[in-house]
């Protein structure tokens, strides 16, 4: 059998496995899509938004890139923010990344990668905001899980300086955003940073006209 067609045959299994469960189960979700949740997080495949929040379909509207980047010329990022706030009025958007991400790993050498540089240049923006701190830690493990938290808060803070965000925290105070890191080895969460719908931010960075 080819690896793509087990795929096939499990996805069968467990569609079956659902409705004899619950008959209700599909006709709910085709009807249904009203989650609290924006779930920005790593393309990495061991990091599933549902299966690490025991979450079920429906509850959690998920955006995936390599090393969970808000860049504020991402038109796919952009719009799936937009969908999810002004449409699917989410209360809460997270950026989840995950320690030891080859992304940021990548992202804190000079290995010429090919196209891939330019995403990664955007984290390397990180590390020269956070150089001193980062470069100060001299174990290589650490010192890397520091960078991918680090991470993890600009993300949050590029979310804050969107037009799209900061018309939300106007008119509906609210989404609250999240900056977590899950852990590979022990599957647990950690949270690191935390804004609150209204959270002054630079000025610099305020739309005045929303």
């Amino acid at each position: 059998m080819k690896s793509y067609e087990k795929l096939l045959l499990e996805n069968k299994a467990w569609a079956k496995e659902k409705v004899t469960d619950d008959p209700e189960y599909f006709s709910r979700l085709v009807n249904l899509q009203t989650p609290e949740f924006l779930w920005i997080g790593c393309s990495d495949s061991r990091v599933p938004a549902n299966e690490i929040t025991g979450t079920q379909p429906g509850e959690i509207f998920v955006h995936r890139n390599i090393a969970n980047m808000v860049v504020n010329t991402d038109l796919n990022l952009l719009s799936v923010l937009s969908y999810a706030v002004e449409t699917l009025k989410v209360k809460h958007i997270i950026v989840c990344g995950h320690y030891g991400c080859g992304g940021v790993k990548a992202a804190m050498t000079n290995h010429n990668l090919g196209i891939i540089n330019k995403w990664l240049r955007n984290i390397k923006d990180v590390h020269r905001f956070h150089r001193a701190e980062v470069d100060s830690i001299q174990h290589e493990d650490q010192r890397l899980n520091r960078m991918i938290e680090l991470n993890v808060m600009e993300q949050v803070m590029n979310l804050a300086k969107t037009s799209i965000v900061q018309k939300a925290w106007k008119h509906n105070n609210m989404p609250h955003l999240h900056g977590w890191v899950y852990d590979l080895h022990d599957g647990i969460i950690n949270p690191v940073f935390e804004m609150a719908a209204g959270t002054h931010i630079d000025p610099i960075y305020e739309f005045d006209d929303l």
